[in-house]
């Protein structure tokens, strides 16, 4: 099973980029869908997440206001909208997925990186430079 995180890149202070998570081998709107980040040296962190029933998001609190995750299920992708980008928000991003549909999660998402999430994508590197 793959998922594909798409659409990072070098982007000055300021610019916006959007960030793709689609897969072929998944029906997504199963799934609760969350982006992380990894920079050198650190933790994977949480970013947000999005579930998979009514679309509830969750975002850490340094990103509220400046990103904005939604999904697109006629094309099976999950977006992670990214304004406003600082030096800080270089790092390799990751979509995940946590199979929810039918359980009682299937109205929530986590962005803890607890082992719940199912599937992993193989993360698009983002570069914030002058």
């Amino acid at each position: 099973v793959q998922l594909q995180a798409s659409g990072g890149g070098l982007v000055q202070p300021g610019d916006s980029l959007r960030l793709s998570c689609a897969t072929s081998d998944l029906i997504l709107k199963y799934y609760a869908v969350a982006w992380f980040r990894q920079a050198p040296g650190m933790e994977r962190e949480g970013i947000s997440c999005i579930s998979g029933v009514d679309g509830i998001t969750v975002y850490s609190d340094p990103m509220k206001g400046r990103f904005t995750i939604s999904r697109d299920n006629a094309k099976n992708t999950v977006y992670l909208q990214m304004d406003s980008l600082k030096p800080e928000d270089t790092a390799v991003y990751y979509c995940a997925a946590e199979l929810t549909m039918g359980t009682e999660k299937e109205r929530t998402c986590t962005i803890d990186f607890d082992f719940s999430h199912d599937f992993w994508g193989q993360g698009t590197q983002v570069t914030v430079s002058s």
